[in-house]
């Protein structure tokens, strides 16, 4: 998936609970949501069982999205000419950060 595209998704999640970030991420239909809604599980997971951390308590503090490796391929253009195409993938990184007890 192309950067520009990960990140109108990824802005929609910074600040949320993770459970509710998860939650908001399976209501989105697109395919980027699907691709942050696994990278964000996969942060959970690594939270629970690296750090003993709660899922309850954890926070999206940051979702960035990077420039990946572009692809350079070439789609037939008009009167047998060849046209450039640009395949751009980019790369997710979720920091996650445990809130702070209120009571």
């Amino acid at each position: 998936m192309s950067p520009k595209k990960m990140r109108e998704v990824a802005r929609e999640i910074q600040g949320l609970a993770a459970p509710q970030a998860v939650e908001l991420l399976t209501l989105i239909p697109r395919k980027s949501a699907r691709l942050i809604a696994k990278t964000l599980k996969s942060a959970i997971a690594n939270a629970e069982n690296n750090n003993n951390l709660s899922s309850d308590n954890l926070v999206v503090a940051s979702a960035v999205i990077e420039n990946g490796p572009v692809l350079k391929r070439f789609k037939a253009g008009a009167r047998g000419s060849a046209m450039p195409r640009r395949k751009k993938m980019s790369h997710i990184r979720i920091v996650l950060s445990e809130a702070a007890a209120t009571k």
